[in-house]
């Protein structure tokens, strides 16, 4: 399996795999091929349908800049992979200067057909969950130990600034108002609803809306273009921030205790990428706000002491529950239902938790955490086009908002 560092990334919103990915393309297509004055993009499949709602045209021509850019939009893609796009770049005499076939492959990884040497650091050699427990047990390992015996000495570091950037796309989520960009006329209301958990009485209310509001303002800053944290997506990137957020600024966690949560949600995240999909263009939101809340599920109970096998069941029962979960944007932007789906998902995860603290002392799991993710996998294959971050369906069909094209 990959390095941590291939899915936690640092990167604009609002979509891991429509900004953050081709970003990262064009970068190192310019680094490539530095005499390149003028480029063609063409998007293909997912990124083609919904790239204009989530502003893959622009990032694609923010990254060329100030070079002469063009990118136009087609569904058909002969590719084994359903999101990607191409990249033609021409010199000063019109000369084609490289061809790119980009696969867009989830939470801001890309793949490049044209360039099999740039390859990513494999660390890992199990590759289940299962596998990862006996090497742990026979070793006494915890998941934490694990991690950092596999990766080089720098991911603690590198752990530290994703925890940061985390923290501060909260922070900012909080202070934050306006209405969000694109034509669907959503106002941010994360600041408010903060504002609204400090005069609840109930404790456990004033607990979930602060959690809530937490998740509402690092995907509010997402949906407004800024800085988030793949976690495994940034579609899905309030859950684990939000979570990690109340442990720090609430709870007092020490930074380097949520930085070994971190590793351990990111472990869970690692396993699903590796053996299912975390894109919504292949397998639907089961694949973001599922693995999302899996891996915050999971960072959650080794915070509250729980060991191998019950952080495994919280992380179990976080994914089996989102099976099935379509991705379906409205107007193809990331906010409806996506910013909701991150509030709630948070205390699915939290719930999660508690359920594994306390029936793993009643009774022994009968699902495991590979069977769920083989079948989270499985789903995703069974699920139409039309529900999967195509806008083609589902909500993006039901959902009528005046003068918004369903297609746009």
């Amino acid at each position: 399996m990959q390095t941590l560092k291939e899915l936690y990334k640092i990167g604009p919103g609002p979509s891991s795999s429509h900004t953050l990915a081709p970003a990262r393309a064009c970068r190192l297509y310019l680094e490539s091929f530095p005499e390149t004055v003028s480029v063609h993009a063409i998007l293909y499949g997912s990124l083609s349908l919904t790239g204009k709602g989530h502003f893959t045209d622009k990032i694609i021509m923010d990254t060329f800049a100030p070079r002469k850019c063009t990118v136009d939009f087609k569904l058909d893609w002969e590719q084994p992979f359903p999101n990607g796009f191409t990249i033609d770049g021409y010199d000063a005499e019109g000369k084609l200067t490289g061809h790119w076939t980009v696969y867009s492959m989830g939470g801001g990884s890309i793949l490049i057909v044209e360039r099999p040497d740039l390859v990513i650091a494999q660390p890992y050699k199990e590759k289940t969950m299962g596998e990862i427990i006996e090497v742990c047990r026979n070793n006494h390992w915890s998941y934490v130990d694990y991690v950092f015996q596999n990766e080089d000495e720098s991911l603690y570091s590198y752990l530290n600034q994703i925890l940061t950037a985390m923290l501060d796309s909260v922070k900012r989520g909080l202070s934050a108002s306006g209405v969000l960009p694109g034509r669907l006329g959503i106002e941010r209301c994360a600041k408010n609803m903060y504002l609204k958990s400090k005069s609840i009485d109930n404790d456990i209310e004033e607990f979930k809306v602060r959690l809530m509001a937490y998740a509402y303002a690092a995907s509010e800053e997402n949906a407004g273009n800024g800085e988030v944290v793949t976690a495994p997506t940034l579609g899905a990137c309030g859950i684990l921030a939000a979570y990690l957020y109340m442990m720090y600024y609430d709870e007092g966690i020490s930074r380097r205790k949520l930085i070994n949560a971190l590793a351990v949600g990111g472990l869970f995240g690692n396993v699903i990428k590796h053996n299912a999909t975390i894109s919504g263009a292949v397998g639907g939101c089961q694949a973001e706000i599922g693995a999302a809340c899996c891996m915050t599920a999971a960072a959650a109970a080794y915070l509250n002491d729980l060991n191998l096998k019950q952080i495994e069941y919280a992380a179990e029962i976080a994914m089996e529950h989102h099976l099935g979960l379509t991705c379906d944007p409205v107007g193809g932007y990331v906010i409806i239902p996506c910013i909701e789906r991150n509030a709630v998902g948070v205390l699915r995860a939290v719930d999660a938790m508690t359920l594994s603290k306390y029936l793993s002392k009643i009774k022994e799991n009968v699902v495991n955490f590979d069977t769920v993710v083989r079948t989270m996998k499985y789903t995703g294959q069974k699920l139409p086009l039309e529900l999967k971050e195509t806008s083609l369906g589902g909500l993006a069909q039901e959902v009528v908002i005046k003068g918004v094209d369903r297609h746009a």
